[in-house]
């Protein structure tokens, strides 16, 4: 007997959490499946929100920080909720909308529980949506993988960083200490 499971679209997702049924569950939608996430411990939480601190000082007005907030990628039918997502400054069409992957420059994920979903599920997600620079904050490792050119549903670019600094691929003159995803 073989086991087909259903798959959602994003307007089907949006759907299903207008009415409520989704309301007390932290779920997100990859590839047509609607995954549970991981609850995050505290190192998480502290790491993503000085992150998103860091980062809004350092782009002040030229583009938005949202944390823990929906992308929207129909074409992958997808929702994802990134950790730190860095986007286009387009003030109140979010509020029909969530950013798609046209206006998307940078989207972040920190990672212990969920290294191997960011590491691969996400990773082609992302890269098929065509998101040009993905960033994986890796807790265990204190490493930061960075994903970049993605080409047929992956990135030819991964490059692993301990230490140093890096500028987003939209805004090349914003350089980003390493170190400051991992500080205390």
């Amino acid at each position: 007997m073989t086991v087909t499971l259903a798959t959602w679209t994003v307007e089907e997702y949006h759907e299903l959490v207008a009415t409520g049924v989704l309301r007390d569950r932290a779920v997100e939608l990859l590839n047509g499946q609607i995954v549970e996430m991981p609850p995050e411990g505290p190192e998480h939480r502290y790491l993503g929100e000085e992150a998103a601190t860091y980062l809004r000082r350092k782009l002040g007005s030229r583009a938005r920080v949202s944390e823990a907030r929906p992308i929207t990628l129909p074409e992958q039918g997808s929702e994802p909720e990134p950790d730190i997502s860095v986007v286009r400054q387009l003030g109140e069409v979010y509020y029909e909308r969530h950013p798609s992957s046209e206006d998307v420059f940078l989207v972040i994920e920190f990672s212990k529980l969920s290294l191997a979903k960011d590491l691969e599920t996400k990773r082609n997600t992302y890269a098929a949506a065509g998101l040009k620079d993905y960033w994986v904050s890796n807790l265990k490792a204190r490493e930061l993988v960075v994903h970049r050119d993605p080409v047929n549903g992956d990135y030819r670019s991964v490059e692993v960083l301990r230490s140093g600094t890096l500028s987003l691929l939209a805004f090349p003159d914003v350089e980003i200490s390493v170190s400051s995803l991992f500080k205390r």
